[in-house]
């Protein structure tokens, strides 16, 4: 029994050596506060803590801490939920809060001092010390000034509490504050900043999908666009045009003359019969000319038969 008894003290030893990295899951440490507790300032130290609770229950640098089973919490609401934190990951100032104000000391803080820290490196190990080098000096009268605050969170107590899902939203609208601790600005990050959703994948593969179906659509209902004319085809000769300042009276002569296949003057259409007939196309007025130089001969003839049977008669 004393061998097994011996084993477990030594792996709880071990165990409480090896550093805790903040949990990403939230947990439930018994705190079910009715109301919003009452925070004073830690002389000389940007820290408050609750005299009015039975907790170890601090706020420092816009968020609440809580020191309970040898373990650290943090959160951004008063009554959770809470987030572990690793004994590596505990802020400086949260560390260097002294004995006094611890308001449920656990037993090992016997006989340490009241007014000074609580010995970390005594109780984590030497290791934890060496990586923490230096936390429990400081120069307590540049200490920064204590951070505001979120007063707003009296009005959510009891039933009206908010849940996760809510706390984000109302904390970034009642409460401007950006943690200047770059441990807590992590811990804010990580639990108390919103999240921005997540791209929708999906959408965005069938975005360009949609795109062209609502292009084809647009295309299909809208007429289609006039006919331009053909730019590669040969333009259509047009005349040279004058300018009008290079237009002389050579010009104007040219517009006073009528233009070709006008009507002429009666002078010029009357033209002697003699030359109608030698302008004439030969061809069948040609053949026809002969036939009436013949006819005329035959009347000739006939007249002087005429003639000549007048005389006899007489």
């Amino acid at each position: 029994m004393l061998k097994i008894r011996y084993v477990l003290i030594v792996l709880g030893m071990l165990l409480c050596s090896v550093p805790i990295a903040s949990a990403q899951v939230s947990v439930n440490i018994g705190i079910n506060l009715p109301t919003y507790p009452r925070l004073v300032v830690v002389p000389g130290s940007p820290a408050y803590y609750a005299p009015g609770l039975q907790a170890n229950f601090f706020f420092y640098d816009g968020m609440y801490w809580v020191y309970q089973g040898d373990n650290w919490y943090s959160s951004s609401w008063y009554n959770g939920p809470w987030w572990i934190v690793g004994s590596e990951a505990v802020p400086l100032y949260v560390l260097r809060i002294p004995v006094r104000y611890y308001r449920q000391p656990p037993a090992y803080f016997r006989g340490w001092r009241s007014d000074a820290p609580p010995r970390w490196g005594e109780h984590w190990g030497n290791q934890w010390e060496q990586r923490r080098s230096g936390w429990d000096r400081w120069n307590r009268s540049s200490a920064p000034a204590p951070a505001p605050l979120p007063a707003y969170q009296r009005q959510y107590s009891g039933d009206r509490y908010p849940r996760v899902e809510q706390q984000q939203a109302l904390h970034s609208q009642n409460y401007r504050y950006q943690p200047r601790d770059t441990v807590v600005r992590q811990h804010y990050q990580e639990h108390a900043a919103p999240k921005a959703p997540a791209p929708a994948v999906r959408g965005q593969q069938r975005a360009p999908e949609e795109r062209s179906s609502r292009q084809q659509d647009s295309q299909r209902s809208s007429p289609p666009p006039p006919r331009q004319p053909d730019s590669t085809a040969a333009p259509r000769a047009q005349p040279p045009q004058t300018p009008p300042q290079q237009r002389g009276p050579a010009v104007q002569e040219q517009r006073q003359q009528p233009p070709q296949g006008a009507a002429q003057p009666q002078r010029e259409q009357q033209t002697p019969r003699s030359q109608v007939q030698e302008q004439r196309p030969q061809g069948k007025g040609a053949a026809q000319e002969p036939r009436r130089s013949q006819g005329k001969d035959q009347e000739k003839d006939r007249e002087k038969g005429e003639e000549r049977g007048q005389d006899r008669k007489k």
